[in-house]
């Protein structure tokens, strides 16, 4: 089982933390394959369960989708791994030595995890170059914001993961001509200068053409063993046509772990989710 195999064989102790640190000089120990640990989470709102004892692993460099029915606790797992949301209790690692629940959100965005919301947010008014050259993972502090110039290795860096998004066409043009999906693999390539060892992607092919679901899909598997990303999507043939593992979350839980052939044969699954 994927939970077993998952769970870190170190024993936790007492640590103490230096608030001054440097989260960008924090590297997660994955030794042991794993990317990241969520351990008997559990969070409430208003007396609502919202997550309940859930138990989830990601592989170093996988690509996994997790679905679920409205409500199944797939946002607000996200809002945990990424400090929007603290748990009641539970545990969150990166690497087996990275507790993420010891971090605000802007140092675990420092630290290596990257998320996407479903609507995508990037800035109209500037070009889609310095969309990139604005997300770039750098020291952001106002001195160095002042003063820094961009190196040929950097320009170098950006065209790479323009035509890694398909949007080398539109390099010097400004994002607000881009199309729906072309906004949308524009943010992820923002997520991806950030150089994050996770991603979190959420309803990716939401409003999108087929076509553009296509290249969606051939994105982010070109992501994938670079970097470990997870997917949380609705459309089931997308999801089928990207994903080796598939998540289902139903009422915070874990519901069922495996291929797509797999949870689609599950009764529960199909009782609770695929037969609606």
């Amino acid at each position: 089982m994927m939970a077993l195999q998952g769970v870190r064989n170190f024993t936790r102790r007492d640590q103490v933390f230096n608030f001054m640190i440097d989260s960008d000089q924090l590297v997660p120990d994955t030794s042991k394959g794993m990317i990241l640990y969520v351990e008997d989470l559990s969070v409430s709102f208003d007396g609502f369960k919202a997550i309940n004892d859930l138990n989830l692993y990601i592989r170093e460099g996988e690509l996994r989708c997790i679905i679920g029915p409205n409500g199944a606790g797939k946002t607000t797992l996200m809002d945990i791994i990424t400090g929007k949301t603290r748990p009641d209790h539970g545990s969150v690692y990166f690497g087996q030595d990275i507790d993420l629940l010891q971090y605000s959100e802007p140092e675990i965005a420092r630290i290596g995890i990257g998320r996407k919301f479903q609507k995508p947010t990037v800035f109209e008014q500037h070009s889609v170059f310095e969309n990139l050259e604005l997300a770039m993972a750098a020291n952001k502090r106002v001195w160095p914001t002042l003063t820094a110039k961009i190196t040929p290795e950097q320009v170098d860096r950006i065209d790479e993961i323009l035509l890694q998004a398909g949007l080398m066409e539109m390099k010097f043009a400004d994002a607000s001509l881009l199309s729906h999906g072309q906004k949308q693999w524009l943010e992820i390539a923002m997520l991806v200068m950030q150089q994050p060892r996770l991603l979190l992607v959420d309803e990716p092919v939401a409003g999108m053409t087929h076509q553009e679901m296509d290249k969606t899909a051939e994105l982010l598997q070109s992501l994938a063993g670079e970097h470990s990303v997870v997917v949380v999507e609705h459309d089931m043939d997308f999801v089928r046509s990207i994903a080796s593992e598939v998540t289902v979350l139903h009422q915070g839980s874990v519901l069922a772990e495996g291929t797509m052939d797999e949870v689609q044969a599950n009764p529960e699954v199909v009782s609770v989710y695929l037969g609606e």
